[in-house]
């Protein structure tokens, strides 16, 4: 029912029942426009000005949805005006800036964490109250950005919210994704994907920029002008339209900004007489090639098309970004004509390609600095790669991205000519300096020709050899980098490789995720530094045996709980018991990452309850086991995993002799939204990946953040995060990194002997007691000495019998309240570590050379 509205505009509030419509207010109130209120009432008249003046929906109602567009609205008016002091601030000191691409941003929703880092919580909380609303029920009406997928782009607005609340200078650029990766729907058919429908309506926090459009080329050809000179002329030609989001920083007036690409086609591309004379899609050609390129994160890549698309969006980004209209205009609108020189481009500009995807930001800008300002190749050489760095973010070889060379130089015809003329550069380079490695240089290569009928591009081989910096973000990883991956690229340049251990934002991750949580820490340590100082969280572990620290840690868990299980009840209609162990694995589904390894020893677990009698069963600690994540599409495996959780599910939750000791629930659509809310409930988190395969992870670290304790082999930064928060609250399991190569070879041998309740769990599914689904693609894949799938690459098997050990051990310490309580408080003492403030310090340090520029 819609609320009642006064002559004014204002809605009739009922104080007495916030977040219903509302209805007779004690008082009305008045819009005005107060682009920077700080008070209950100038608040609310803001949102109600731009109820009634920045107009979207039909003004005689305001309902919960108007009042959430509106509040955003009112909030974006204060990012504005710190937005446009910050860059006015930036222009007149002219600092070096930092331009971090990235394919990725996984948002998460703006409300709440633009609200808490610009200290207004309290003030819209009451605002909202004196219109009938409150403020939680306001946040949920925000969807969640459909720009990212998993810890990549979760990393990328990490970093943003750091770089902003360090008040460092920089710019975050990627594209707009319309429809995302898609929306995930859990069916008794497993996964299904819908289109992400965030832009269904409109986003309040981006706003378009009209002004700043870039001509994007596509195909055609290079012309020689008779002074040598290339030039890439012809193709199809669209453009980028930009969109910035603002980013405030924590208790700082720095709001930085995340600029997105938009590809369309001019007005004048519509062929008038084609759709006149009624063919309808010619007319439409150019606009409907546009409208392809950002309609999706990620499209299939299996055809010609499909790979044609996707390099469309790197290009897009990395063009979008660089232009000369952009970045660089940037830089040459700071220099005086007299003293211009573009060798001074590094010591104003650094570029960040968050992974390979923004590799071909480095042909792009040699062929600017070359083809349209009319330098040298040394001179643009040396620029270039003095300006770009690099992160590797995987040691997958199948993520290590490879062009077809075919297809390259049909798209970006230029920039194949400047790869070819690199990769011939770095062979004479290391027959120079590097005699002993010319044997190695067929795989050290950029251009890849050994099967002549498909030669390719590899784009890391690209990026290592082009970057002044190579960083992975472990330190196990950046180990395997330099002693495996890139071994001899590092024997080559020592000096260029780094490791930057990831981090995650203590703002979203705890401060606002868990306010009961975060309001007990800054109780005991006497202050809130903490939230931008995560270092101080050490000060916990003095109080860790104290009986009323304990107490209170518990209440809050115990809120954090229920507020889960609600939800849970909510999207999948399971009632799960908050005092059960809440035990959580929520990431992208890949074999890798073993989520397979997790809903075996549930198995285990249901079938060893059953075969129990009643008296018995007690001596079992009730859990329930949460998974959450999207497997690509077309990954049939992941998805058989995803089905068999479900399967699974089904049958234990509606087992009466199991269900009050177990249950198993699949979390749909996970996302930044609902990691906020299960990562703060979580008690035991799984971080089980085999070794050597996670570069990092970064939802471990959320994890460990807020108490909840890990299970997890030696992979990624579980190695780091164990150091710091002590061995004995960390359940280890699993090979070691270095041995995963031998026990390998071994399966394949046939010489590794399988544990008997491995093979128990695997006949069982096979029994059909999960129902009648096909899994045998999936069992067989298990099945390392028998030919099938790659024979157990991810050695699930052989860990097996240390998971079942690791996993008594969590049932062990559970038991004893207090004790777990103490090691969930010292798992979040010992995450100080894991701040995104220290990463981006020590990047903007180490690697791009940048200092604060704080708006006065």
């Amino acid at each position: 029912m819609a609320p009642a509205l006064v002559a004014n505009g204002s809605v009739k509030a009922d104080a007495a029942n916030p977040g219903s419509s509302p209805a007779i207010p004690s008082r009305a109130i008045p819009p005005i426009a107060h682009p920077t209120p700080e008070d209950a009432f100038g608040v609310a008249a803001n949102i109600q000005y731009h109820a009634q003046y920045s107009p979207h929906f039909s003004p005689f109602k305001f309902e919960v949805e108007q009042a959430f567009f509106s509040t955003a609205e009112s909030v974006r008016d204060t990012l504005i005006q710190r937005w446009n002091a910050t860059y006015e601030h930036f222009q007149k000191s002219d600092p070096k800036h930092i331009h971090y691409i990235s394919m990725e941003y996984l948002q998460g929703r703006a409300l709440t964490n633009a609200l808490g880092n610009l200290g207004l919580t309290d003030a819209y909380a009451a605002a909202l109250y004196k219109l009938g609303y409150d403020l939680e029920n306001v946040v949920e009406q925000e969807k969640d950005p459909a720009l990212g997928n998993g810890g990549l782009g979760r990393l990328a607005s990490c970093f943003l919210d750091s770089l902003a609340t360090l008040n460092l200078p920089a710019w975050g650029y990627g594209l707009r994704y319309k429809y995302g990766l898609f929306k995930q729907l859990i069916t008794k058919k497993g996964q299904e994907e819908y289109a992400e429908d965030w832009l269904e309506k409109f986003s309040p926090w981006e706003i378009v920029r009209h002004d700043i459009v870039y001509p994007i080329r596509f195909f055609g050809k290079v012309k020689v002008d008779p002074n040598g000179r290339r030039k890439w002329v012809g193709g199809e030609q669209l453009q980028a339209l930009a969109y910035d989001i603002p980013i405030p920083g924590f208790k700082t007036k720095n709001t930085i900004s995340l600029r997105i690409w938009e590809a369309k086609s001019p007005p004048r591309d519509f062929n008038l007489a084609a759709f006149n004379a009624g063919k309808h899609q010619e007319a439409v050609d150019l606009h409907f090639k546009a409208e392809q390129i950002c309609a999706v994160l990620y499209p299939g890549d299996e055809t010609e098309d499909g790979k044609l698309l996707r390099l469309k969006q790197q290009y897009l980004l990395c063009s979008a970004s660089l232009q000369l209209q952009d970045i660089l205009t940037r830089f040459k609108d700071r220099r005086s004509q007299d003293s211009f020189s573009w060798a001074e481009l590094p010591n104003k500009v650094a570029v960040q390609m968050n992974d390979t995807h923004p590799t071909l930001a480095i042909p792009e800008l040699m062929r600017l600095l070359i083809d349209e300002e009319g330098l040298g190749w040394e001179e643009a050489w040396a620029i270039t790669s003095s300006t770009v760095a690099y992160t590797n973010h995987t040691v997958l070889p199948e993520a290590l991205e490879k062009w077809s060379q075919v297809v390259m130089s049909k798209l970006l015809p230029r920039h194949v000519e400047i790869i070819t003329e690199i990769d011939k550069q770095f062979h004479a380079l290391v027959r120079e300096i590097r005699p002993d490695l010319e044997e190695k240089l067929n795989g050290l290569a950029i251009l890849d020709n050994s099967k002549p009928d498909k030669p390719l591009v590899r784009m890391a081989n690209l990026c290592v050899i082009s970057s002044h910096s190579v960083n992975g973000v472990a330190e196990l990883h950046s180990d395997i980098l330099k002693k495996e991956l890139f071994a001899d690229f590092y024997s080559l340049w020592p000096k260029k490789f780094q490791n930057k251990t990831n981090g995650v934002t203590p703002r979203r991750w705890l401060r606002f995720a868990s306010p009961e949580l975060s309001a007990i820490i800054t109780k005991w340590l006497r202050t809130d530094e903490w939230v931008t100082n995560l270092d101080l969280l050490t000060g916990l572990r003095q109080f860790a045996d104290d009986n009323q620290l304990q107490s209170e840690w518990t209440a809050a868990k115990i809120a954090n709980k229920l507020r889960l299980a609600k939800y849970l009840e909510q999207v999948t209609g399971i009632k799960v018991d908050p005092q059960s162990l809440f035990d959580v694995q929520v990431k992208r589904i890949h074999e890798y990452k073993r989520q397979l390894l997790n809903i075996l020893s549930v198995i285990y677990r249901f079938k060893k309850i059953k075969e129990l009698n009643p008296e018995e069963r007690g001596n079992f600690v009730p859990r329930t086991v949460m998974f959450g994540g999207k497997a690509f599409a077309t990954y049939a495996q992941a998805k058989r995993i995803v089905k068999l959780v479900t399967d699974v599910g089904e049958v234990v939750n509606n087992d009466h002799d199991v269900s009050h000791l177990l249950k198993v629930v699949f979390i749909p659509n996970y996302n930044v939204s609902v990691a906020e809310v299960a990562i703060p409930a979580s008690e035991l988190s799984q971080h089980i990946s085999t070794a050597g395969l996670e570069a990092s992870g970064t939802s471990n670290m959320k994890f460990a953040l807020n108490g909840s304790l890990i299970i997890g082999t030696l992979d990624g930064a579980n190695v780091e995060i164990r150091e710091e928060v002590g061995e004995e609250n960390f359940f280890l399991f699993g090979a070691r990194a270095d041995e995963v190569p031998m026990l390998r070879k071994e399966r394949e041998e046939g010489k590794f002997v399988p544990d008997p309740r491995f093979e128990e769990v695997k006949a069982f599914i096979r029994s059909g007691a999960f129902g009648d689904y096909d899994y045998g693609p999936l069992v067989d894949s298990l099945e390392g000495n028998s030919g099938f799938g790659r024979g157990d690459y991810f050695l699930v098997g052989y860990d097996f019998p240390s998971y079942l050990e690791a996993q008594s051990k969590v049932d062990e310490a559970y038991k004893d309240k207090a004790r777990w309580t103490k090691m969930s408080i010292l798992s979040t003492a010992g995450s100080g570590k894991f701040s995104s403030d220290r990463t981006i310090s020590q990047y903007a340090e180490d690697i791009w050379k940048i200092q604060a520029c704080q708006v006065p």
